[in-house]
């Protein structure tokens, strides 16, 4: 990478919906978006407990180099989740325990980092959220080049600037402004739905012909 640039930030999303987002579950919001834009399991949450939920912050950068990573929390608005693509490096750190104090101390929701972080330990007892692709001692540089507010891709997904990221446990999702209005939708009907299923198991009342009827199907299919 040779270019170093800072496009124009995008337009914030509402508050509100950004709550809403967050109130939901990761894999909620990912079915009701057909399973689509998640992140696969290599991007893992390195804090001690907290959900992940805010507009993209994007910063692309070179391996082993994490100046623009300075710069993004400089300029980042409190609610806003820095989504930095190092192109999946773990050779070197981009992002340690000065970065996530000072991050904290400006408002940021998080961290998603398509690369390594270190300093572990402090990390892990704190509850700004952090997810990474590994670990790594070694220190970056701070020269550049890099680029904010530009499409990334981390963990298989591709973020734009302004997109919402949603976090918990189970991984990361994000949710462009013109998927907003679906992915609530569906999630709100699974959450619902969900909590009929798990009322039917506890009364012991849950119908599972469906299962016999899928699997009849499968095998007539085979034969």
């Amino acid at each position: 990478m040779s270019l170093a640039r800072i496009l124009p930030a995008p337009a914030r999303p509402d508050p509100a919906i950004v709550a809403a987002l967050g109130a939901h579950a990761v894999s909620h919001l990912s079915d009701a978006l057909r399973r689509a834009d998640g992140a696969t399991g290599v991007l893992r949450p390195m804090h001690r407990k907290g959900n992940l939920c805010g507009p993209a912050l994007t910063v692309r950068l070179p391996p082993g180099d994490n100046l623009f990573i300075q710069k993004a929390v400089d300029l980042a608005q409190p609610g806003d989740v820095i989504v930095v693509d190092v192109g999946g490096s773990l050779d070197i750190a981009v992002v340690g325990d000065i970065v996530s104090a000072w991050a904290t101390r400006r408002g940021v929701a998080g961290f998603v980092i398509d690369g390594a972080i270190r300093d572990l330990a402090d990390i892990s007892s704190h509850d700004l959220p952090i997810y990474a692709r590994g670990i790594s001692p070694k220190g970056p540089t701070r020269v550049g080049p890099g680029e904010i507010h530009v499409p990334v891709t981390v963990g298989g997904m591709t973020v734009n600037p302004g997109d919402i990221i949603v976090g918990d446990i189970d991984g990361l999702v994000v949710i462009r402004p013109e998927d907003v209005e679906r992915a609530l939708a569906g999630a709100d009907q699974l959450r619902t739905r969900e909590g009929e299923t798990h009322a039917a198991i506890a009364a012991g009342t849950l119908d599972r012909q469906w299962v016999d009827e899928a699997v009849a199907k499968a095998l007539a299919g085979r034969g």
